[in-house]
């Protein structure tokens, strides 16, 4: 795996790319992690958590996840990266430019993700690094959720 400084923008703007990287290893979608996610956010919808209801009522056949479940999976999920950001102080959660929720994630059902190195711009701050990560579900060709996440790498305080 190849380290790049944190701050080497000639370097990072070279790994900028139209193509993702290779999916990570899966991670399984319980009715249980649901179900915690349901009761920690309040979002009890039936379509999530009711799974006689869903059998009989749902256009999908069983419960969903939340897509915000999904997304926030992400850290868990681990794409393979074909380059490690080094030297920096801490990296902090910037936003989203993009959020998408494409397709639905059964209960049960494996996903795993991908992602693309999309953008890097220097600021006074730091440098902000935008990869765009994409959520695939096993089994499926429809990714479920295409994501813009942008990391404000920030250097060592001293």
């Amino acid at each position: 795996m190849q380290e790049i400084q944190f701050d080497d923008l000639e370097t990072l703007n070279g790994m900028i790319t139209d193509e993702y990287g290779d999916y990570g290893p899966p991670k399984t979608v319980t009715q249980e992690m649901i179900n915690q996610f349901a009761e920690l956010t309040g979002d009890r919808q039936w379509i999530h958590v009711d799974v006689e209801r869903c059998k009989k009522e749902s256009p999908f056949g069983g419960p969903i996840a939340h897509g915000f479940l999904t997304l926030s999976l992400l850290p868990a999920l681990r794409s393979v990266e074909s380059y490690r950001l080094t030297g920096y102080g801490n990296a902090v959660n910037y936003g989203a430019n993009k959020l998408r929720f494409l397709a639905p994630v059964p209960a049960g059902a494996q996903i795993k993700s991908r992602s693309r190195l999309k953008a890097v711009e220097a600021k006074p701050k730091g440098t902000m690094v935008t990869n765009e990560i994409e959520v695939g579900i096993e089994g499926s060709k429809t990714p479920a959720l295409i994501y813009e996440m942008m990391i404000m790498y920030n250097p060592k305080r001293s």
